[in-house]
């Protein structure tokens, strides 16, 4: 199951108290303070995993408390600090602190990392000051993990265009292909073979429909996932399955990319006219020519026609 966000509270470790001690023989008139200091409070480390695809994990646990410090003791010991607790994430993932609303990292990169919430200093020992001082408490926050998948190519248009169907073909994925609207119902990725051994990483995206980028259909819960990805292809189908309106359609599709804003609507965006083995799909695409006046390349996922210079138009803009 893909999960995209999760909220979880997380409790970093206080530290350890402070030992009052004090060394005593039969030749010290006054004891002599030697109580070391506690130790600190382990450290909530948020991590960024390349082996992880989901935040499903945090639906089952949400709360993660961290260890404390050890106190310290007599004989000028000092208490064990605690190890830090790694939480482990997507690559991808944003996260926010939910009282200010304030985004603390956003992890791109494997094995990347940052600490949450810090754990508390160790309290001093009467060894260092009259009395013992205990530990201080560990910071504690709500968190809100958004998953934002990262792509080189994402493949947006209406439901039942093809979109599954040409990932399917031109990568290993195999997302479910039905015909019926909103099949797909969270991105699925697939690696391209591309040249010289360079492979890209193409996004199967959730059909879009007009309103989306106001939450309606599957909504604007996934045109975030449209951010990260470099290039776009804008799948249209051009034999008007249902009915509808392929220049229509285009349309849409780009109001929704500018009402949603945070600059979708300025990256690089490859049409492809698909189901051009269907009828009307010639006439549609010589209208569709004069009222869109952009390269646009035809092509069948189905029959697996015209994908080579699709794919050779993607290398290209990556």
């Amino acid at each position: 199951m893909f999960i995209d966000t999760a909220q979880i509270l997380v409790r970093a470790g206080h530290g350890g108290k402070g030992c009052a001690s004090f060394y005593r023989d039969k030749y010290t008139r006054y004891g002599i303070p030697n109580g070391g200091d506690g130790g600190k409070g382990a450290d909530i480390v948020i991590k960024a995993d390349r082996n992880l695809e989901t935040l499903l994990d945090f639906h089952y646990r949400r709360h993660f408390f961290a260890e404390h410090g050890g106190h310290g003791s007599g004989n000028n010991r000092k208490g064990k600090n605690a190890p830090s607790l790694v939480i482990r994430v997507p690559c991808g993932t944003v996260t926010k602190e939910v009282r200010s609303g304030c985004i603390l990292r956003d992890l791109t990169e494997d094995q990347e990392e940052f600490i949450a919430a810090y754990g508390g200093k160790g309290g001093v020992g009467n060894k260092r000051q009259k009395e013992a001082g205990t530990g201080e408490p560990g910071e504690e926050k709500e968190l809100l993990l958004d998953l934002r998948i990262i792509a080189d190519v994402g493949v947006v248009g209406f439901p039942n265009v093809g979109k599954s169907t040409l990932v399917s073909v031109i990568s290993a994925a195999r997302p479910k292909i039905a015909s019926y609207p909103f099949t797909t119902k969270f991105p699925i990725l697939g690696v391209v073979q591309g040249q010289d051994d360079k492979p890209w990483v193409v996004a199967d995206l959730p059909g879009l429909i007009k309103g989306s980028s106001q939450g309606r259909g599957l909504g604007d819960k996934f045109l975030r996932h449209i951010e990260r990805t470099r290039v776009l292809i804008h799948l249209i189908d051009m034999a008007g399955f249902e009915g509808r309106d392929p220049v229509s359609d285009y349309k849409i599709i780009n109001n929704e990319f500018e009402s949603y804003g945070h600059q979708i609507h300025e990256k690089q965006v490859i049409l492809a006219a698909n189901k051009m083995d269907l009828e009307q799909a010639e006439d549609n695409l010589k209208r569709f020519k004069k009222a869109v006046k952009k390269k646009i390349y035809p092509i069948s996922a189905l029959k697996k026609e015209g994908l080579e210079e699709l794919i050779e138009a993607v290398r290209k803009k990556i």
